[in-house]
């Protein structure tokens, strides 16, 4: 493009948005230093104030616009729009003023003022962008909106597509009404202009350049934009698939909540639109669509976002009700979970299952009020106008592509049944339900408005329903044809993941190779000077790394980093203090004490690997579970080749997004054969630090495994982590790994390992007691830290006929290897479990029925721990104390019968 395209008389208009492109934000700095047309000199009382009127409306015309189908409530009184508010009368009206910067016109009239205002600002579109604290994006949204005047300038042919949409979205919905009555569908009737404006999004993203467009939404309507947009038949959503019998591992999903992908033709090249997967909680899927988002943007190198588009529908009642769109909206515009802008769309029903009344439904005049804390510009829309609406996509899809951002699009309509269609609404809202019973569809409305306008006949507009029935009679798909032959180039093959259950693979690295990437985490590029403390880190790995020291966690960890980075994997690590470490433990960024600029003194050593090597990215998130694990859920099920961490600060801190690990994680793959290779790094351990910073919560974890879903595992040994981590990649399988990580076993003088545990071996799931003598009579089964209790209170007692066994993964349990183990003793006839949670938590229950199907025969089992409780850790230290003793006493000494 070149610079005489450039419309130096509207540099923000969206033709330019090629050039902005091009030559980035620089573009635009000679115009914005540019004053504003026809600023004037405040001498003039009536001139001010009709300044103060156009601003006025700019900021409140919303409250007067025509945007509700229903027309339930009578508008609020907003003197500010009101000229006489600023003392100018009647006999102004035909006086001419200066405009200032609204566009259009320097000098006209005030009651034509008055017209440009009321049309731009109060019709079927009302705006709200004043919140923008950027003056460039303000005016960009002012010259988009005022140059309109409410005439959104739609050709015929793109009225008669309109038109033949809604025709598919209602026909659809009726269709289904008849042919499958009483099942739930959560129909979209009432909000049928969902359909078109769908479809203008794809066809205007792919006019700027997406390739892929990823899809978030919850149930309402999801049956009609599967089968409208994803060109799924209906045979193939209310007929249950023949892989879901009793015997399938797949336990599946309900229709509504189901995911689909497919490739479309636009006449700008094919674009790949996904619907994730979403079950009824509603917004969580919001983070999930950013993850995976995220993922192909990164596997494409789009690091602005025009190739790959987040899509994100939301209802109102879920919008502004659930705290996760916060959290994910805080989250949008940071370094390691920004998309580059997401596009949101409101499916407004103005209810909330049974909660309409403004007085009960929010403390926000407007659902979208939580779009403002991110300075998201907000176009809401009237649903019967699909004119509006196409506008309103058009203005939000090159906002979003000129300024990288989000923007949201409101959706104002409702809902023609009830919550589901076996609910009955007029029970609880008979005054909203009979106007709705009143109320013709949108179809109806716009189609008598197109043939009013002479744009075709009542009968063309009859056989768009008759077209349309007849196709669903023959059970073809009412979308867009899809492309069948299309291979996109950035496609991941995950059919190498599927199948039987992969074998265990080496994940040792020759001691060649672990010398030269111990060089390389080692070794500064830069000269930066290091915090004293760091800097004895940075000493002790370059012992480490010659063997003068054993090796600790922190080295065994960027070493296992190291060696995927090495193969040309990716590295993913978020969470609180990653990049640090809790513990003061990783330090993965060193940071240089003499630094004068954030943007300068940084230095990560896995980036300097070598120059082949795959990208490492650690991020110290935001301070949230929720949404940062379902991001990195989202981002792991859309890469499967690279290792996506997520660590919780301290273990029981991922109980706050227990509905991202009790839908998604765990169980995923069972509802809709999505597989997922996140790891989940938890530390727990009963240190005396109290009820909140002891316990990750193991029993949650292993009470939800079943149908090898998850691995469930608890090193004690870094040579073990090394091996785990690399597993995660190396093994041709992709499942969930949730880690009870260390906390004080981080710097425990016996937890340690040698390079050569490194070099030699893998993963141990269970480990075998190499100082017990194979005449031991007690033999003491355990997982966790509570190991090094049980060794050091062993060898103060001189216990020489107990043998300490650690069980290192919990799921999938290793009975052949632990019935091995246990069967080298053969004179034991006292076998224990020991656990430092109480009773009623940890591995115990979970965990029985493994251990007495591998006791000898006629043994089983007891229990030494502390008792159940109702909270998981003593808060006292000397209560803790005599806890432990108990404990030790319990499973190294007492009696037990068998």
């Amino acid at each position: 493009m070149s610079a005489p395209d450039w419309h130096l008389t509207s540099p923000l208009y969206a033709g330019n948005a090629a050039y902005l492109e091009q030559f980035g934000d620089d573009a635009l700095a000679p115009w914005l230093a540019r004053p504003l047309p026809g600023t004037v000199a405040a001498t003039d009382a009536a001139q001010v104030a009709v300044l103060r009127l156009i601003n006025a409306y700019r900021y409140l015309g919303v409250r007067q616009a025509d945007l509700d189908p229903l027309r339930r409530f009578d508008l609020p009184p907003t003197p500010e729009l009101d000229p006489e508010h600023y003392g100018l009368t009647e006999a102004d009206l035909a006086r001419e003023f200066e405009t200032g910067s609204l566009f259009g016109v320097e000098r006209t009239t005030l009651a034509d003022i008055l017209q440009r205002l009321r049309t731009a600002y109060c019709g079927h579109v009302g705006v709200e962008y004043m919140h923008i604290t950027d003056v460039a994006r303000k005016r960009w949204l002012q010259e988009r909106i005022e140059s309109a005047q409410g005439r959104f300038g739609v050709s015929i042919d793109l009225k008669k597509q309109l038109l033949k949409r809604l025709t598919d979205a209602e026909t659809l919905e009726k269709f289904l009404h008849t042919r499958h009555v009483g099942q739930k569908r959560f129909s979209l009737e009432g909000g049928e202009s969902l359909i078109p404006l769908l479809d203008q999004v794809i066809a205007r993203c792919a006019r700027h350049g997406a390739k892929e467009i990823v899809m978030g939404m919850a149930h309402r309507g999801r049956i009609n934009v599967l089968a409208n947009i994803m060109g799924c038949t209906i045979e193939s959503l209310f007929e249950e698939p023949p892989n879901g019998g009793i015997g399938s591992p797949l336990s599946g999903d309900v229709k509504y909540h189901q995911g689909f992908s497919t490739d479309f033709a636009t006449p700008y090249g094919p674009v790949h639109v996904a619907l994730a997967f979403n079950p009824s909680h509603l917004e969580i899927v919001h983070p999930v669509v950013r993850g995976s988002v995220r993922a192909r943007q990164d596997r494409r190198g789009d690091v602005l976002g025009y190739e790959v588009v987040p899509l994100i529908l939301h209802g109102d009642a879920a919008l502004s009700g659930q705290g996760v769109v916060m959290e994910s909206l805080n989250m949008s515009q940071t370094r390691g979970f920004r998309n580059g802008g997401a596009i949101h769309v409101v499916i407004n029903n103005q209810i909330g299952f049974t909660t309409s009344d403004p007085r009960d439904v929010r403390s926000t005049l407007y659902c979208t009020d939580v779009a403002k804390m991110i300075e998201a510009p907000v176009l809401h829309v009237n649903g019967d106008d699909p004119e509006a609406v196409a506008f309103a996509v058009q203005t939000a899809v090159d906002y979003r592509y000129t300024f990288h951002k989000n923007v949201f699009i409101d959706l104002v309509c409702y809902r023609r049944h009830g919550h589901n269609e076996q609910d009955e609404p007029l029970a609880t809202q008979p005054l909203m339900y009979r106007r709705i019973q009143a109320h013709p569809s949108t179809r109806i409305l716009y189609a008598q408005r197109l043939v009013d306008d002479g744009v075709l006949t009542q009968t063309q507009a009859d056989d768009l329903v008759d077209a349309c029935r007849e196709r669903l009679e023959h059970g073809e798909s009412l979308s867009p044809p899809a492309l069948s032959d299309f291979k996109a180039t950035y496609s991941m093959d995950w059919g190498r993941f599927k199948g039987s259950p992969a074998p265990e693979v080496p994940t040792a690295v020759p001691a060649a190779r672990l010398n030269f990437l111990g060089e390389r985490i080692t070794t500064l590029q830069h000269e930066i000077e290091l915090h004293s403390r760091v800097q004895k880190v940075l000493d002790d790995r370059r012992r480490m790394r010659a063997g003068e020291l054993p090796v600790d966690w922190g080295y065994a960890e960027h070493l296992a980093y190291a060696s995927l980075l090495d193969a040309g994997h990716n590295v993913r690590v978020s969470g609180q203090d990653s990049a640090r470490g809790t513990f003061f433990h990783r330090h993965a960024v060193w940071h240089d004490q003499k630094r004068e600029r954030r943007q300068s003194g940084v230095y990560v050593p896995l980036e300097h690997i070598q120059d082949r090597q795959g990208n490492f990215t650690i991020i110290d998130s935001l301070l949230s579970e929720e949404a940062v694990l379902a991001f990195e859920y989202g981002y792991a099920t859309a890469d499967p080749d690279t290792l996506v961490v997520w660590e919780a600060q301290f273990g029981d801190f991922a109980n706050g997004a227990q509905v991202v690990i009790d839908q998604f994680i765990t169980s995923g793959e069972a509802k809709w054969g999505k597989l997922c290779g996140l790891t989940l790094l938890l530390p727990h351990g009963f240190e005396g630090q109290g009820p909140e910073h002891s316990s990750a919560r193991l029993e949650r974890y292993l009470q939800l495994c079943a149908q090898d879903n998850i691995q469930v595992c608890v090193p004690t040994l870094p040579a073990q982590f090394f091996h785990l981590l690399r597993r995660q990649i190396v093994r041709p399988q992709r499942k969930p790994l949730v880690v009870m990580s260390p906390k004080s076993l981080l710097r425990h003088p016996e937890s340690t390992s040698s390079l050569a545990d490194l070099a030699s071996g893998g993963f141990l799931p269970v480990i075998d007691d190499l100082r017990a003598p194979r005449q031991a009579k007690r033999v003491v089964a355990c997982s966790g830290r509570v190991w090094f209790d049980l060794e050091a209170a062993r060898v103060a007692r001189g216990l020489d006929d107990v043998a300490l066994v650690r069980i290192e993964q919990l799921y999938p349990f290793p009975e052949d290897v632990l019935r091995a183990v246990l069967g080298a003793y053969p004179l034991a006839d006292i076998f224990v479990w020991a656990q430092e949670e109480p009773m009623n938590q940890g591995a115990w229950f979970q965990t029985l029925h493994h251990l007495n199907h591998c006791a000898p025969a006629g043994r089983h089992f007891h229990y030494a721990g502390r008792p159940a409780a109702a909270a998981p850790a003593s808060g006292y230290a000397s209560r803790h104390r005599a806890e432990l003793q108990a404990l030790l006493d319990d499973a190294l000494e007492t009696p037990y019968e068998n």
